[in-house]
């Protein structure tokens, strides 16, 4: 087994460096990591389904999807992510308590009350501090994990605070559990990086393993043509939602808009604007402008740029029309 402290903290780059790492090596593989504040979702999750919009465009807070299932978590710099990778064959697959309980040894050495709890989490006293999902890849399988140790648990709360359900699809519904940090539970709060040089010692001393893994000037590069190729990418982060439905209506100085819209790989498919809003031309033409078009804000703009909106929606502009669109 290789072990791994990937100090980057580039979400992109970290969810890429797994990938890498997982369909490039042959070595089994220990890693941590940390993210800066972003949001991670699950393979089959929709994206937009999971987040507070508002909240991560004014924190300009990425979106990247993961390449397990599970829910959406928030990652911060007070969150410790670990990585196992082992050669197996799949019966070996969502055996979740294999790749916990040697975190949950070092958790119970600083005497904290840390168990395997539900499908896959380790809770301290009931609360939990991570989650956990699996990915299988050519006899090789990826569990990875959260550790929160002093993560921002207001921002954590917001981020992924959906506004009232608007959307109908099949993507995996994130489940709200009670979360806690580590150093809520210890008499004296530990160094983030004490925590992860005390996780590393211990599964190395475990494992049998010696020194440490630095990543060469030809992985980074491979690394980083993954990052810019797929996971800091609309197409992977945005477009592989499972299809949708959003239905979504707000009020506005001209009058109420209502939007319903059919979401099929990230694409505008049928899209419906009712309301009772007043306009010198039929909004027919905004729909049919529109279908064809990603469900982005960019790209919804540019479909729309060559129309003055208030012709269509008086008093209403472009911005008030993309918040009911989102």
């Amino acid at each position: 087994m290789i072990y791994i402290y990937n100090k980057n903290t580039d979400p992109y780059f970290n969810l890429a460096a797994e990938e890498y790492v997982l369909k490039q090596f042959s070595d089994e593989c220990f890693m941590l990591w940390r993210n800066r504040p972003s949001i991670i979702i699950g393979k089959n999750q929709n994206a937009l389904a999971e987040i507070n919009l508002d909240y991560v465009k004014e924190h300009n807070i990425p979106v990247v999807r993961r390449l397990s299932g599970g829910g959406a978590v928030f990652h911060d710099l007070g969150n410790v992510n670990f990585t196992f990778i082992v050669n197996d064959d799949l019966n070996g697959f969502s055996d979740f308590r294999r790749f916990t309980q040697p975190i949950i040894d070092v958790l119970r050495k600083l005497s904290l009350n840390a168990e395997f709890s539900g499908r896959n989490d380790i809770t301290i006293d009931g609360k939990k501090i991570s989650g956990n999902a699996q990915y299988y890849y050519k006899n090789r399988i990826l569990h990875h994990g959260t550790l929160l140790v002093s993560s921002n648990m207001a921002d954590l709360s917001a981020a992924l605070k959906v506004r009232p359900i608007k959307f109908e699809d099949k993507g995996v519904k994130s489940v709200s559990k009670r979360v806690t940090n580590i150093n809520e539970h210890l008499e004296k709060p530990i160094d983030i990086e004490e925590f992860i040089n005390l996780i590393m010692d211990d599964i190395r001393l475990t494992t049998g393993g010696s020194g440490l893994y630095e990543f060469t000037d030809e992985d980074i590069r491979n690394i980083e043509r993954l990052r810019d190729e797929k996971y800091n990418t609309w197409e992977w982060n945005f477009g592989m939602s499972p299809d949708y439905n959003l239905k979504n209506e707000k009020k506005f100085s001209g009058g109420t808009v209502e939007v319903d819209l059919n979401v099929s790989d990230g694409i505008i498919r049928d899209i419906k604007i009712y309301g009772d809003f007043f306009g010198k031309k039929d909004v027919k033409d905004v729909e049919e402008m529109l279908k064809g078009v990603k469900h982005s804000e960019n790209d919804i703009k540019n479909a729309l740029s060559s129309i003055d909106i208030g012709e269509y929606f008086s008093n209403i502009t472009l911005e008030n029309l993309l918040e009911v669109m989102f």
